[in-house]
């Protein structure tokens, strides 16, 4: 039995940001963001909830795989910005969709989150535990942002937003269709490199008065390691995933990268000679949605009809622990 996505659905808020929105807030020109981003909009919330952006990219990843939520057997959502410490976003994203007693939980592994996810649905549903899983990523990153010129690396980068897909059990009739490999890598003595400090029970108090005024409580990263370690990462995973399923980078019609950055992105598009016509990006107008950008993209690739029946399709991605992970699907 094989694991197969029947479709995706994504959401971002109404709300668009652009450039020149933070200009005078962060001190900057809107050069300097899309030099080093490529980011030139991104999408934030005005009154949403976490769990409002995974019900509404939950609804039309349904609708496109003409299920409901009752057929749904358990859901998994990455995310690195939950609605609450505990229980899990998808727990409120369980009672949202209707669901009385259906099997949910959030996977942590930030920006390689969603393939995680995928990885452990796939698992289930050949084992024969479940039949039909939404998988969500979800983030909502604007509210947990250092909004002042000391915080505008990180603060540029990242937007709100949902992406879902609905994996199901295949038939033996369309077999070849499916998730035929993923792998998964991780490294753990860079997990200070990109991190968010507090609050969290390392600390004693896990948070405090004197942590928020040391601006402990928002994100940090090493932007030069990051690129450094993204850019020799993503590439390595991604030809073994194709070599564990037998197949070359050419047979592949369709790479997605995670959407960091833009930069990155194209830095390995171009070391690994990839045509320009196989690469989909949406960082530029949706920014860094970290768990959600992969599968935010597969729904734009389905609805724009860009996934066509039997195409092979690379997802890979990067990201905070650090991690990194690669999937290979038969649409």
């Amino acid at each position: 039995m094989r694991a197969k996505i029947t479709g995706a659905g994504m959401y971002v808020p109404e709300r668009c940001v652009p450039n020149e929105e933070l200009l005078e807030r962060f001190e900057c020109s809107e050069e300097w963001i899309i030099q080093r981003s490529g980011i030139r909009t991104r999408h934030w919330v005005t009154t949403e909830t976490p769990a409002d952006l995974a019900e509404f990219a939950s609804r039309a990843a349904l609708e496109r795989s003409n299920r409901s939520a009752s057929e749904i057997d358990c859901i998994i959502l990455a995310t690195l910005s939950p609605q609450a410490e505990f229980p899990g976003t998808s727990f409120f994203l369980q009672r949202q969709l209707g669901l009385e007693d259906t099997p949910c939980f959030d996977l942590r592994a930030q920006c390689s989150g969603f393939i995680f996810s995928l990885s452990v649905a796939k698992g289930f549903i050949e084992s024969g535990q479940f039949e039909r899983i939404l998988v969500v990523g979800c983030e909502l990153q604007s509210r947990g942002l250092d909004m002042t010129p000391e915080g505008r690396d990180v603060a540029v980068l990242f937007g709100d937003g949902a992406g879902a897909v609905i994996v199901e059990a295949s038939s033996d009739k369309d077999n070849e269709r499916g998730l035929l490999e993923i792998r998964l890598h991780a490294q753990g003595k860079f997990a200070e490199k990109l991190w968010t400090e507090a609050p969290g029970c390392a600390l004693n108090p896990r948070i405090s008065q004197e942590l928020v005024e040391e601006k402990r409580h928002y994100p940090k990263m090493m932007g030069r390691m990051v690129f450094r370690h993204a850019v020799r990462r993503m590439p390595e995973v991604l030809l073994e995933t194709l070599s564990a399923a037998g197949l070359e980078q050419d047979d592949v019609d369709l790479f997605l990268f995670h959407q960091a950055n833009l930069r990155i992105n194209e830095y390995v598009a171009e070391s690994m000679e990839i045509p320009e016509d196989k690469i989909r990006n949406n960082v530029q107008i949706y920014g860094n949605c970290s768990a959600a950008s992969l599968p935010m993209l597969l729904a734009e690739a389905q609805a724009d009809g860009t996934l066509k029946h039997g195409a092979l399709v690379s997802m890979t991605a990067f990201g905070a622990g650090f991690s990194w992970a690669s999937a290979l699907l038969r649409w």
